[in-house]
């Protein structure tokens, strides 16, 4: 079963089950795939499917930020509940060992120039394919930090 059609099935148990936050966030990621496949023209696998459901993750993690900083406990408990919700459609995620162990790898097949001779064109390349291969198996965010570090040796 795709993760499309998982989800699809989730949003109907929880419509039998009357969970409205629950139906409401599985609504909202329906719609944002929805919306991504009408703008591009594509049906969407399910490597896309969780590139949307990390982007919709980190909105909620900034609103969560910024709803603390105003002193809105309230939101912000809103916000993060639903990050629990999108959380639970994505795959098993590299730990940071795992993810330095495998920019090194790249890093090396590639054949980046490391240390101070290193420079952006080194870092884009070495990120195009460490996005390609860690798509949805770790942060981005997690994962550009340790080619930065990769790179200045």
């Amino acid at each position: 079963m795709s993760l499309k059609d998982q989800i699809n099935d989730d949003m109907k148990a929880a419509m039998r089950a009357k969970d409205s936050e629950r139906l409401g966030t599985i609504r909202l990621l329906l719609a944002a795939m929805k919306q991504k496949e009408v703008d591009e023209r594509v049906t969407l696998d399910d490597a896309a499917v969780v590139s949307i459901i990390d982007k919709l993750i980190k909105q909620r993690k900034d609103s969560v930020a910024a709803y603390v900083q105003a002193a809105r406990q309230d939101l912000a408990d809103k916000e993060s509940a639903e990050i629990q919700v999108l959380q639970a459609y994505l795959p098993q995620r590299l730990s940071a060992e795992e993810v330095l162990a495998a920019v090194k790898a790249i890093v090396a097949e590639l054949g980046a120039e490391l240390g101070r001779s290193a420079g952006p064109g080194d870092m884009g390349k070495v990120m195009g394919v460490v996005k390609t291969r860690l798509a949805g198996k770790a942060e981005m965010g997690q994962v550009s930090a340790a080619v930065k570090a990769t790179l200045a040796g």
